[in-house]
């Protein structure tokens, strides 16, 4: 398809009109101008839908079919896409014309917005809005470096913290990091090695460790006890510990933050995002105890030595109030603890059932499928097959007909994984877990069946990954 030249207009900007006549060519645009890998990996998978519209947890088709999201954005949607009570929020905010960002004065939202947040994280008593999650990642790595006086900071194996320098240097995952180096002197600890731990610490040198209570990457929980007891251990040689709750914060576990599970953890900084934005305007924050923040901001002559230009931009600050004020009147972390408890329940009964199915793990709306290796010679045999040619390639072919076939858009937990990770809305109710316990059972018989369309797309991503080697 060729792409079309900028409709002519008069002069008046017409955002319906403009997607009425180039809508069309999303994944010729995307692929001129964007990323080409995307709409490249979106065909052969088949997921190049094209979605019109989407409200709560669904999202429809152009054929009016509707489409159950267990995605959320990777999280952001934590609240379902276009919640009324945010966008009423928006709508207001803009109607005010408030004068925002002037620099030089100090408006009421991001005041009212740290407030609110700060009411449900005991402990922690200062806020620095900026605009991202690993954004959020990188204020909280400087702060720790500049109020320990040190330079090195852990992270865990397999952690995700974001893809900018600084958080890119403690990503565990070396095929985010591969050919960007230098990164900042860190260093990786296995997530639940407390004896690694120690022996880092020792050396003297180490400002923080940073860690996800339920590790994006495989949904990788915390053993119990380890973030208290790792606490200890940093503040016992005057290192911080710095939380990064951008995924698993705002109710997504069944609490509102994932360590306050654990009793007696007190984090230095934590970091959130993701659904604090109501799904509409890009917003992080850094939360840290007191003393960090006045060290940081020690004179008047370091006002501004972090600061970030849309930091409390005052949409971004409204959809963070409304997403509040909805989690507490809605009761979304509650709803989010048991409708994930039914969730995992519903799947867990499942591993018995099916041999290529191998654990279900999770807390709340965060919910890891894993899949291994089957015992019967037949099905044995194509999955090691799937396995000689790439990692994960079975997870991708459960993937492929929840979607196809099902309406059930879901993803793999990170590359070379064989788990599906699950972390919808967190709005979802029994329907929805009816949907897709039955759709995923129906995936599952088919696999075992040893036949079929499931096994036949296997074949061609084995070709596909052999041919990108």
């Amino acid at each position: 398809m060729t792409i079309a030249e900028p409709a002519a207009g008069n002069g008046e900007f017409d955002l319906g009109r403009l997607l009425a006549e180039r809508g069309a060519e999303r994944y010729e645009l995307h692929a001129r101008y964007l990323n080409h890998q995307l709409p490249r990996m979106l065909h052969t998978i088949g997921f190049d839908k094209v979605y019109e519209r989407a409200e709560g947890a669904y999202f429809w088709d152009a054929d009016g079919q509707d489409h159950l999201d267990m995605l959320a954005g990777f999280g952001v949607m934590g609240l379902g896409r276009h919640h009324p009570v945010v966008r009423k929020a928006l709508h207001d905010v803009l109607d005010a014309q408030l004068a925002d960002l002037t620099r030089f004065d100090c408006q009421p939202l991001p005041g009212l917005l740290a407030e609110r947040l700060l009411a449900h994280s005991p402990h922690l008593d200062r806020v620095f809005f900026g605009n991202s999650g690993t954004e959020a990642v990188e204020t909280a790595l400087k702060f720790a470096r500049y109020a320990t006086g040190r330079p090195r900071v852990l992270y865990c194996d397999h952690a995700f913290h974001g893809l900018t320098t600084g958080s890119l240097s403690v990503n565990g995952e070396n095929g985010f990091r591969d050919g960007f180096a230098p990164l900042l002197p860190d260093t990786a600890v296995p997530l639940g090695d407390l004896d690694a731990l120690a022996r880092e610490l020792k050396k003297g040198d180490v400002a923080a460790l940073i860690v996800e209570p339920i590790q994006g990457k495989g949904v990788h929980e915390a053993p119990p006890g380890y973030l208290r007891a790792a606490q200890e251990l940093l503040h016992g040689h005057k290192a911080l510990l710095v939380l990064d709750e951008v995924q698993t914060g705002l109710g997504r576990t069944g609490d509102f933050y994932a360590y306050q599970h654990e009793e007696g953890v007190e984090p230095d900084l934590v970091c959130v995002a993701k659904a604090l934005s109501g799904g509409y305007v890009p917003v992080g924050a850094t939360l840290g105890k007191e003393w960090i923040f006045k060290k940081v901001y020690s004179s008047m002559d370091r006002v501004l030595v972090h600061s970030a230009s849309f930091g409390s931009n005052a949409q971004a600050m409204a959809a963070g109030l409304a997403v509040l004020s909805v989690m507490e009147n809605e009761e979304i972390v509650a709803n989010a603890r048991a409708t994930g408890e039914l969730l995992k329940s519903r799947l867990t009964a499942l591993v018995d059932k099916y041999e290529l199915l191998s654990e279900v793990r999770g807390r709340g709306l965060m919910i890891g499928i894993e899949f291994g290796r089957p015992r019967s010679l037949k099905l044995r045999g194509r999955w090691t097959m799937l396995q000689a040619a790439r990692k994960g390639l079975f997870a991708q072919m459960v993937v492929v007909p929840l979607l196809q076939r099902h309406r059930i858009l879901t993803q793999v937990s990170g590359d070379h994984l064989e788990v599906i990770k699950l972390i919808p809305p967190l709005i979802i109710g029994e329907r929805e877990v009816d949907r897709f316990v039955a759709a995923f059972t129906e995936v599952m018989d088919d696999a075992h069946s040893g036949g079929g369309l499931m096994w036949d797309f296997g074949k061609t991503l084995v070709k596909q990954a052999v041919a990108n080697r």
